[in-house]
């Protein structure tokens, strides 16, 4: 197929007052006259007649170029006067010298919040964000009571593999962490003891906080950080690649293959974890009683036993399960919000952990006040 030919825009300038166009005048027949035009100049008060006779098509692109040159023109001070130029060609030309001599005005910037009114905007979203999780959780608490009413229906694999990376896999980190965080109370603790020579009393200082506090709060901290942010990260990524929305076309409900499987297994894996950061915890106090203050093994522990009770230890293994569902529905709650691109999975996340556990936190403070009124 042959592409018919283009004339190419040019100019000649038979007198210093007289500019003839010729050619197209369009975005393909510029070209090289562009330069050319710009060596054009005009000196003041003298009158430069502009034909365009000759011009076989005008557009947009033209008409600007044009437009700019005799602003330039007329900048310099010279009387510009274009003449013969079509109709069609003339109404282009008139159309786009408006747009040239007034051009629109950008947007205003809109002015920055008050303070006052930044944090109201951020006071509603944390609210509009509450009613979420609160919707949220009853949507799968509905998937939970339809899952237990017809048990066939229950996702046992993705069950077994939720305890297995979120439970087995965590046990390194969380019995390290616990074990330091065990000779690191007794340490503390030790030179104080020995200043009233009440050595024997570090198996309640390390039993006790270990056991109602540090151990189940611990544990859940770095779940948080661990599993919490993995179902966040999973979750936002399948949202992004539109995985979840295949999943609703093909039948399969989001909450029954994404969120159930990880709340049960969470609520089942955090308290076995709880009790190994229990065991690990106390040998490391024990370790450093030893160590620091010539406390054996056997009298440590036949001090522990008199001195933590059963309800001081359940106290905190009680506090598991529900550290448990906080953290998994935050981080669930958080990957099906996200939106965009990668760049908001990461964001998320981020906001998954932050939540996760500061929730955690308010949780376990509000055990220890209900506690305290319970006098346990």
């Amino acid at each position: 197929m042959n592409t018919p030919s283009i004339t190419p825009a040019a100019f000649t300038q038979p007198t210093p007052r007289t500019l003839a166009l010729f050619g197209m005048w369009t975005g393909r027949g510029l070209g090289a006259v562009v330069p050319q035009l710009d060596t054009l100049s005009g000196s003041a008060e003298s009158k430069l007649v502009v034909d365009g006779a000759s011009i076989e098509a005008l557009d947009t692109a033209g008409a600007w170029v044009l437009q700019k040159l005799l602003a330039r023109l007329r900048a310099a001070g010279a009387i510009v006067e274009v003449r013969d130029l079509r109709p069609e060609f003339a109404n282009l030309f008139a159309a786009v010298g408006q747009h040239v001599a007034n051009p629109p005005k950008s947007a205003a910037q809109p002015t920055p919040p008050s303070r006052l009114e930044a944090v109201g905007r951020r006071a509603e979203a944390a609210v509009q964000q509450g009613v979420a999780m609160l919707g949220f959780v009853g949507e799968y608490t509905v998937a939970l009571a339809r899952s237990l009413a017809h048990p066939a229906h229950i996702r046992w694999r993705p069950i077994l593999y939720n305890i297995r990376s979120a439970g087995f896999d965590a046990l390194p980190i969380v019995g390290l962490l616990s074990f330091l965080l065990g000779v690191v109370v007794a340490y503390q603790g030790a030179d104080q003891l020995r200043q009233y020579g009440a050595n024997i009393f570090v198996a309640d200082l390390v039993g006790l906080s270990m056991l109602r506090e540090f151990a189940p709060l611990m544990t859940a901290i770095i779940i948080a950080g661990r599993s919490g942010s993995a179902y966040a990260a999973q979750i936002g990524t399948m949202a992004v690649t539109e995985e979840i929305d295949a999943m609703r076309t093909v039948g399969i409900a989001p909450l029954d293959l994404l969120v159930l499987p990880k709340i049960l297994a969470l609520i089942v894996v955090l308290p076995l974890l709880t009790v190994f950061a229990d065991v690990l915890g106390v040998f490391g106090g024990m370790i450093m009683a030893r160590a620091q203050l010539g406390v054996g093994f056997s009298e440590f522990f036949e001090r522990f036993v008199k001195a933590v009770s059963v309800t001081a230890y359940l106290i905190g293994i009680c506090k598991a399960p529900v550290f448990a569902v906080i953290i998994a529905t935050v981080g669930c709650f958080q990957g099906f919000r996200t939106k965009g691109g990668p760049d908001s999975v990461g964001r998320q996340t981020t906001l998954s952990v932050v939540q996760s556990t500061f929730l955690v936190i308010v949780a376990d403070a509000l055990f220890s006040v209900a506690f305290s009124a319970l006098d346990l």
